[in-house]
């Protein structure tokens, strides 16, 4: 989770310092992103113990390990590149070369708007089924 706002603080520093287009560059990029991804990995690490706590909090199991630490940095910031695609014009994911934009490729199928509908949408689904989860997790804990 935290993954997806370290690759948008790209994008706030652009437009701060009035950069000018494209403000999604290099992190927005599958490269940058994989790069980014194994840093936000290794630094994470030492916050094992933080992050424990709050998976505690949040009932969720929590076992980690180096390389799962990068791989869901990796993996967290590829499905943030990829969102972004589907709708910002300025997002080449095949940089450096010159690859054809995946939002032209849907922009006729899925409209901008439509992601975030199925956003919206969604997070309440997602926020119900954790509900159930932690429900059946409690009763089966019951003797």
């Amino acid at each position: 989770m935290l993954v997806n706002v370290v690759v948008d603080i790209e994008v706030i520093v652009i437009i701060l310092l009035g950069l000018g287009d494209p403000v999604h560059r290099y992190a927005h990029t599958l490269l940058g992103g994989t790069a980014l991804g194994i840093l936000c990995g290794l630094f994470t690490q030492p916050m094992r113990p933080l992050f424990s706590r709050w998976m505690q909090l949040l009932r969720l199991p929590y076992k980690t390990s180096l390389v799962k630490a990068v791989l869901t940095g990796i993996l967290g910031i590829w499905l943030h590149v990829f969102i972004d695609a589907l709708y910002h014009r300025d997002v080449r994911l095949g940089w450096p070369t010159d690859a054809i934009p995946l939002w032209r490729i849907t922009a006729h199928v899925l409209p901008e708007y439509r992601v975030e509908h199925f956003c919206v949408l969604f997070f309440p689904a997602v926020v119900i089924l954790y509900m159930i989860l932690l429900a059946l997790q409690d009763k089966r804990r019951l003797p």
